[in-house]
């Protein structure tokens, strides 16, 4: 293993600056040259790829977003593009790949391990929607973004006495909605793991509100999506003001958490470590606060379970 190349792919992700960080010194630190991808596979297909030193790495850690940046390549997908893909890499000499990103750029480190090549994946992805790994990297300062935003929505709607709805990012993974609604007080968590009644809701805000609770908070997860719909809904249900907001896109940027900033340098020392030891077609992840590693296909084969602790708790805490 003499030169190994690193990209990121899908959604961005805080803590993926500081994954490539990780890779980069480690490989060189074990005597490996490393090259950068920009774009993800667009940039793989394209040949756009650069040699990176230590000072390449600089000053990133702390820095969201990822400087390789990222970007969809449906060309990939298709075995062409694949064979694009591995013969750039053959030609600039490339002996191992490390991608860092979700479900979807895991499938195409998958592609290239069953074409020959050696490939590691990296779970960089604010949704926690991967279930072979606790947590991915990003979601913890997602995670963060979420309850600073629920602190300031709940100051209006306490002020307004109203009910707020947040609608929250994750794809059909409800972890984000699910783990800020409990640590920002939400009296309401829906979820797409986890089936509701409407009239249900109705009648808990009501109760709540005759009891002298002026505002409540619902968290929704976007694979539910239709806040803005809920709550119009819910308002000529119960007639309690509502509004909706959508978080959007500010939760996948700023600077990554402590705990982010420190499972994408394992992951990323663990992905390098994989490859000088002639492993391959692997994904690296965290369990009971150890970092493993497994099989990609039985990794991506993993069926995601709801934390139904956490779920159960959230209700009772908000009788």
């Amino acid at each position: 293993m003499k030169k190994i190349a690193v990209l990121t792919s899908g959604g961005d992700a805080p803590g993926m600056n500081a994954a490539v960080r990780a890779v980069t010194r480690s490989a060189i630190y074990n005597g490996c040259k490393v090259y950068g991808v920009n774009r993800g596979y667009r940039g793989l297909i394209d040949g756009d790829l650069f040699e990176m030193d230590l000072s390449s790495v600089g000053d990133i850690i702390h820095r969201g977003g990822t400087i390789l940046k990222s970007a969809r390549c449906l060309e990939f997908i298709e075995e062409e593009g694949r064979q694009k893909a591995l013969n750039v890499l053959r030609v600039f000499g490339i002996d191992g790949l490390v991608v860092i990103g979700g479900d979807g750029s895991f499938q195409g480190a998958q592609k290239l391990s069953e074409m020959g090549f050696p490939a590691i994946g990296i779970p960089g992805t604010i949704d926690n929607d991967l279930a072979y790994t606790d947590y991915t990297i990003g979601f913890d300062t997602a995670l963060n973004t979420v309850i600073d935003a629920i602190t300031k929505i709940r100051d209006t709607s306490y002020s307004h006495e109203r009910l707020s709805i947040i609608e929250v990012m994750g794809r059909h993974c409800g972890d984000i909605a699910l783990y800020a609604g409990l640590a920002g007080g939400a009296e309401i968590i829906l979820i797409p793991e986890a089936d509701y009644n409407e009239d249900d809701i109705c009648k808990k805000l009501i109760q709540s509100k005759n009891r002298g609770k002026a505002h409540s908070i619902i968290m929704l997860a976007e694979g539910i999506g239709g806040s803005q719909d809920l709550a119009e809904r819910i308002k000529d249900k119960t007639g309690i003001e509502s509004r909706a907001t959508i978080l959007g896109h500010i939760q996948r940027g700023g600077s990554p958490s402590a705990f982010d900033r420190i499972i994408a340098s394992q992951m990323g020392a663990k992905a390098v470590e994989l490859l000088i030891n002639g492993k391959s077609s692997r994904v690296v992840g965290i369990k009971n606060n150890s970092i493993i590693d497994m099989d990609i296909h039985e990794a991506l084969a993993m069926e995601r379970k709801l934390n139904k602790d956490i779920y159960k708790l959230v209700d009772i805490l908000s009788i």
